[in-house]
């Protein structure tokens, strides 16, 4: 008995330390590319910092001048715009497409591809398809507009028709979030929508009592990643307009990319990029806080 304790604690000693010296190796790669570049974050946010010379403290300085600063407004509310926008409407756009693909056609894979190849086209080939559609002159859809004998707009050369622009792009490219709710309707019993319909319910009231309720937990999820993703937003305006007209697709992240990287201004980017972190936390928790009173999970909360 004492040698075969001894063996345990032996084979249970290597098996520990196995663990831990595989672990290792992703545990330095998070402390030196995670941790360390947060940490370094923190303490550029309290300094002025412009690469050229030594971090100076400062401490608050940066998040005062922030909140003083007019452009930090019309960036957080262009952010703020977009998303209210921009998420909705692409979840809508892959929840009718993922409801038209889940039925059960000839050929089907083959528009489930065509209708998720957008989500995977390279940001700057679709953006300079989108700047090609969307030019006022000799644009698809104001050419489109023209035929029907109606003015098009200027669309990204307007400050009241660029943010909806950039709105109509996001939702071109909802081909994730649709794989995602196709995967969520794929998972929904067949026997509720049988049970629904000995009830006589139509197709409208399967959708709402059944599919609904059952495709919850994934709406959330891809609430979730969208809203963080679109608070992130950049590329677009960067490419395609770069903030303009009169700033009106000046979002948060390509004001904080114009103080780090074309003025040098790191440690106010620093704290433009923690009162961002903030901000995504705090709709994140909400979120997760509302769940609670409309997101179903089969078997229990």
């Amino acid at each position: 008995m004492p040698r075969l304790s001894f063996r345990r604690r032996s084979n249970a000693f290597r098996e520990a330390r196995d663990f831990y010296l595989f672990v290792l190796p992703w545990f330095l790669g998070f402390l030196a590319f995670t941790v360390g570049p947060i940490a370094s974050s923190v303490f550029l946010s309290l300094t002025k910092y412009n690469i050229i010379r030594p971090a100076s403290w400062v401490g608050l300085q940066n998040y005062q001048e922030l909140f003083a600063d007019p452009l930090f407004g019309v960036s957080l509310y262009n952010t703020l715009y977009y998303v209210v926008f921009a998420v909705p409407l692409s979840v809508a756009v892959a929840l009718l497409l993922a409801l038209f693909l889940n039925q059960r056609l000839r050929g089907i894979s083959i528009y489930r591809t065509l209708f998720y190849v957008p989500s995977i086209v390279p940001a700057v080939a679709s953006i300079v398809l989108w700047v090609w559609i969307l030019q006022p002159q000799f644009g698809l859809i104001n050419s489109g507009l023209r035929f029907l004998g109606i003015q098009g707009p200027l669309w990204l050369g307007s400050p009241e028709w660029s943010k909806p622009s950039m709105v109509l792009m996001h939702a071109w490219s909802s081909g994730g979030a649709m794989i995602i709710f196709l995967a969520g309707l794929q998972g929904v019993p067949e026997h509720l929508y049988e049970a629904a319909a000995i009830d006589g319910a139509n197709w409208w009231a399967r959708f709402w009592n059944v599919t609904v309720p059952m495709l919850t937990p994934t709406i959330f999820f891809v609430l979730v990643l969208g809203i963080i993703n679109s608070f992130q937003v950049f590329t677009a305006a960067f490419i395609m307009t770069g903030g303009g007209p009169v700033d009106s697709t000046l979002f948060y992240v390509l004001y904080l990319y114009r103080h780090g990287f074309t003025f040098l201004n790191m440690g106010y980017a620093a704290a433009m990029a923690w009162i961002l972190f903030i901000i995504i936390l705090g709709f994140t928790l909400v979120q997760f806080a509302l769940a609670r009173r409309w997101v179903y999970y089969e078997g229990g909360r």
